[in-house]
C-alpha cells in the first residue's frame, strides 16, 4: 500500500489534486513526531489561511481506520501514526514475494530514454574527470530500467577535431608502431601531449593538412585515426567493464559528418541562419543568449551543428520520450543554446531534452590538462582503492577467502560512491585521502552491513530456522525505523528518476544501513528472547539485505557476501 497516497485520498483540501497531496507528505525526521506528516505550510497560500489553523482543522475531519491510527495537528504539522503491525507484515511480505524487483515499476512501460553519458575523447586517457559522467550516466540507465522504461545508452565519442591531426603528425614524427601498439593509449596521449609541447609552426600546419585528409576521406589518415580508435576502445573497455558500464550506442561526433548538410539546409529553409563576420549564426539574442554558431567563417562546423544532427537522428531512431545529456555544468550555454535551436526549427519534442549538469573534478594543486599530461588516470585511481581495500581486509580478516574478489568490490565501489553520494551538480576536489576512506558515509559501511546480514542469515540456515512467513508482533522503535526506512524504497527510485539523482539512493542505502546496524546492535536477533521473535527479526534483516542489495545494483556496485 501507498499509505501517502491512502492519506491523500482522505484529506479534503481543494485546490490540489490527490497526487499533488500525496507529493506533499514527508516522513518525519522525528519517529515521535509520527510515521507520515503533511506540512500545511506550503498550502496556507492556496487556502488563505494559518498553517496551524488548517493542521487543527484536518485532523479534526479525519477518521481515524485499520490503516492510520491517529491524525494529530502539531505547530503547522498534520502528523499521523500507523498500524505498525500491518504496514511492517504488508512491506515485508511485498519484499519477500519481489526479492530483486523490490522498489521497481511499470510506470515506464512504452516509453524510452535516451542517455547520452561517459562521451570519451578518442585518443586521450580516461581520467577522473570522466567518472561523474560514466557512473551517473550508468546508474540513471539502471534506474530507468529498473522503473520499466527502454534506457537506450549512448556514448557520444569524441572523435572529430583537428587534435586527430595532431596525432598524426606526432606519429609520424616521432612514432614507432611497434611501440604504439604495444603501449595502447599510454602511448598515443604521450604523443599527443609531446605535440602539444614540442611542436612548431610548421608541424602545427601539418596537423592542419592531416585533419582535412582525414575529413575529406584520405585512406591512409584515416586508418591511422581508425587505429587510434580501437586503442582507445579497448583500453577504455578495461575500465567500464570494473565499472560494470555498458552502452547501446558508440555513435560519436563523426557519426553525424553526412548528417549535418540536411540540418543546416532546414535551418536555411526556416529563415534562421544569418551570416555573421562570414560564419553562419543562428540569432538566440532576443531569447537572452549570445548566437547559436553553426558554421565558422571558413564552413567548417562545430559541436552545435553536430549536437544538433544527434538530436534529429535520436529522435528518428529511437523516437524518445525523454533524452537525457550527462554533460558537466560548464555546458550549460551549450545545451540551452541547442535546444533552443531545435525549439526554433518547430522539433516539439525539443522540449524532452534534458541536460543532466553535474559538478567538475579538479586535482587538490589545480585543474587537470590532457595537453599538458596532468591528469589522474581513472585506472589508476581504482587500483589504489582496491589495494587499500585489499590492505585493510587481510588485516580485520587474515582468513578471508576470494580477497581479491572482496576488494575489487568493495574498492571500486567506494570510488563509485563518492562519485554519486553527494548532490550531482556539486564541484568534488579529488583527494586519495578522501577517495581511500573506509569510514562514515562510504559504500564500505553499507556491503558490510549486508555483510553482517549475510552472516546473520547464514548462521540461521545452518540451524534449520526459517524466518519466512514469521508473525509481525508488535514492533519495538528499532525495528519499525528498520521498517519504515524498507518501505521508502520504491519511493527513493522514483524520487530519484525524477530529479535525474541517483544520490537519492545513495543516501537512502547509508541511512538504512545505519537504521539497520542500531537495530542489530540493540536489539538480539540469533538470541532472542522467543523463538518466534528471533523469526521476526531474522525476516526483518532478510529484507534489509534484499533492498540494500537493490540500492547498490542500481549504483552500480556490487556487494560481497563476507569481508
Amino acid at each position: 500500500m501507498d499509505h501517502k497516497a491512502y492519506i491523500a485520498d482522505r484529506l479534503p483540501v481543494e485546490g490540489l489534486s490527490k497526487e499533488e497531496l500525496a507529493a506533499l507528505i514527508v516522513t518525519p525526521p522525528d519517529p515521535a513526531m509520527g510515521d507520515f506528516a503533511l506540512p500545511c505550510f506550503k498550502l496556507a497560500k492556496l487556502l488563505k489561511r494559518s498553517p496551524v489553523a488548517i493542521a487543527e482543522e484536518l485532523a479534526k475531519g479525519f477518521a481515524a481506520d485499520g490503516v492510520i491510527k491517529s491524525a494529530e495537528a502539531q505547530n503547522g504539522y498534520l502528523n499521523f501514526r500507523i498500524d505498525l503491525k500491518s504496514f511492517a507484515e504488508e512491506t515485508l511480505s511485498r519484499v519477500e514475494e519481489e526479492q530483486n524487483g523490490y522498489g521497481s515499476s511499470d510506470m515506464g512501460r512504452g516509453k524510452t530514454v535516451c542517455i547520452d553519458y561517459s562521451s570519451v575523447n578518442i585518443a586521450k586517457p580516461f581520467h577522473i574527470g570522466h567518472l561523474s559522467t560514466t557512473v551517473l550516466g550508468a546508474s540513471l540507465s539502471r534506474i530507468f530500467k529498473f522503473l520499466g522504461y527502454r534506457a537506450v545508452g549512448i556514448n557520444h565519442l569524441g572523435d572529430y577535431g583537428t587534435q586527430f591531426g595532431k596525432l598524426i603528425a606526432a606519429y609520424r614524427h616521432w612514432g614507432d608502431r611497434d611501440e604504439v601498439q604495444r603501449g595502447g593509449i599510454h602511448a598515443v596521449n604521450a604523443l599527443y601531449v609531446r605535440f602539444n609541447n614540442e611542436a612548431t609552426e610548421e608541424m602545427e600546419q601539418e596537423a592542419r593538412e592531416y585533419f582535412r585528409l582525414i575529413e575529406s576521406g584520405d585512406r591512409e589518415a584515416n586508418a591511422l585515426f581508425e587505429w587510434f580508435k580501437e586503442l582507445t576502445l579497448d583500453y577504455v573497455k578495461t575500465i567500464y567493464d570494473r565499472l560494470h558500464v555498458t552502452f547501446d550506442s558508440y555513435a560519436g561526433e563523426r557519426f553525424y559528418t553526412d548528417k549535418m548538410a540536411p540540418v543546416i539546409e532546414e535551418l536555411r529553409q526556416k529563415g534562421l541562419l544569418t551570416e555573421s563576420r562570414g560564419a553562419q549564426i543562428v540569432d538566440l539574442e532576443p531569447y537572452g543568449m549570445p548566437p547559436c554558431l553553426i558554421l565558422r567563417s571558413d564552413g567548417a562546423s562545430l559541436y552545435a551543428t553536430r549536437d544538433l544532427a544527434a538530436a534529429i537522428y535520436r529522435k528518428q531512431t529511437y523516437d524518445f520520450d525523454k533524452c537525457l545529456y550527462v554533460v558537466a555544468y560548464q555546458q550549460n550555454l551549450h545545451f540551452k543554446q541547442v535546444f533552443k535551436v531545435l525549439e526554433l526549427m518547430g522539433k516539439e519534442w525539443a522540449k524532452d531534452l534534458v541536460h543532466v549538469a553535474y559538478g567538475m573534478v579538479s586535482l587538490e594543486e589545480g585543474a587537470m590538462s590532457t595537453r599538458k599530461g596532468q591528469v589522474v588516470w581513472l585506472e589508476d585511481v581504482l587500483t589504489r582503492c582496491v589495494e587499500k581495500a585489499y590492505a585493510v581486509i587481510s588485516e580485520k580478516n587474515p582468513a578471508l577467502e576470494h580477497k581479491e574478489e572482496v576488494a575489487e568490490k568493495v574498492g571500486v565501489g567506494a570510488v563509485i560512491f563518492g562519485a554519486l553520494y553527494n548532490n550531482k551538480i556539486k564541484d568534488i576536489v579529488f583527494s586519495y585521502d578522501k577517495a581511500l576512506n573506509f569510514d562514515g558515509e562510504t559504500s564500505v559501511y553499507v556491503q558490510y552491513t549486508c555483510a553482517r546480514a549475510f552472516s546473520v542469515l547464514s548462521k540461521a540456515r545452518a540451524l534449520g530456522i526459517e524466518d519466512r512467513g514469521a508473525k509481525i508482533d508488535e514492533l519495538c522503535p528499532q525495528e519499525a525505523e528498520v521498517v519504515k526506512a524498507i518501505a521508502a524504497f520504491p519511493e527513493a527510485v522514483k524520487s530519484a528518476a525524477a530529479g535525474y539523482e541517483p544520490s537519492v539512493i545513495a543516501r537512502f542505502a547509508v541511512d538504512t544501513a545505519q537504521k539497520f546496524n542500531k537495530f542489530y546492535i540493540d536489539c538480539k536477533i540469533m538470541q532472542a528472547e522467543s523463538e518466534e521473535l528471533r523469526r521476526m527479526r531474522l525476516r526483518i534483516t532478510r529484507a534489509t539485505l534484499t533492498v540494500l542489495t537493490n540500492a547498490l545494483t542500481l549504483l552500480g556496485i556490487g556487494i560481497p557476501e563476507k569481508m
